[in-house]
């Protein structure tokens, strides 16, 4: 529908109070967009509306005052609620995958290491979040970790130039590591793309 012609082609209106009088407007060539965008958000919310009202309502009678949340990002607020778990560096290490001609001894992820045991535990959680998309650690610890779709241990994979940042697929569990000629040039890149990016490079 998004890349074609629809013009007399489907009988289509915004019913399901898409819109107000919904079910009047037909869709067209010129107002498909719209369509599209409203129903995609139809979708996904139907069915979630009355659980994220009350998850809202309740959080917001547990806090003290609504204020003192409102300063934090969404980062800072999932630290915040779910603590800071001290991270063990040696089953993390044991649980990760690598792809694209890494492996544990490669010259950068030795050095991949090395940064995020100089990281202190709140970076390390940053670094576990920007991956992830979350810096909780399951309590069974990293062999557990899962994905959109089920478990999905961290991965490191080789990708990009060494003038780009690192980025990340949260959905994978995946951090793609471009091949950084020095440590210090990987240790710079990646504190800045953790802690100076809230969204930029997750894919």
């Amino acid at each position: 529908m998004k890349d074609n012609d629809i013009e007399d082609m489907l009988d289509l209106t915004f019913t399901r109070e898409l819109k107000p009088g919904g079910a009047g407007i037909p869709v067209t060539e010129k107002n498909k967009k719209e369509y599209i965008e409203r129903m995609v958000k139809w979708r996904i919310e139907r069915g979630v509306a009355q659980q994220t009202e009350s998850l809202v309502r309740g959080f917001y009678e547990v806090v003290v005052d609504v204020r003192l949340v409102s300063v934090f990002d969404a980062r800072e607020l999932e630290l915040v609620i779910a603590g800071t778990a001290e991270i063990d560096l040696a089953d993390w290490r044991n649980n990760t995958e690598y792809r694209g001609g890494y492996h544990d001894n490669h010259i950068v992820i030795r050095w991949f290491w090395a940064a995020v045991e100089r990281f202190n535990n709140e970076q390390r959680l940053r670094l576990l979040q920007f991956v992830t998309g979350t810096s909780s650690i399951p309590y069974e610890g990293f062999a557990s970790l899962r994905g959109s779709n089920g478990p999905r241990r961290f991965c490191v994979e080789k990708w990009g130039k060494i003038t780009s940042l690192p980025r990340a697929h949260t959905c994978f569990n995946r951090l793609d590591l471009p091949p950084y000629p020095s440590f210090s040039m990987l240790y710079e890149k990646l504190v800045t793309a953790v802690e100076e990016t809230s969204t930029f490079g997750l894919e």
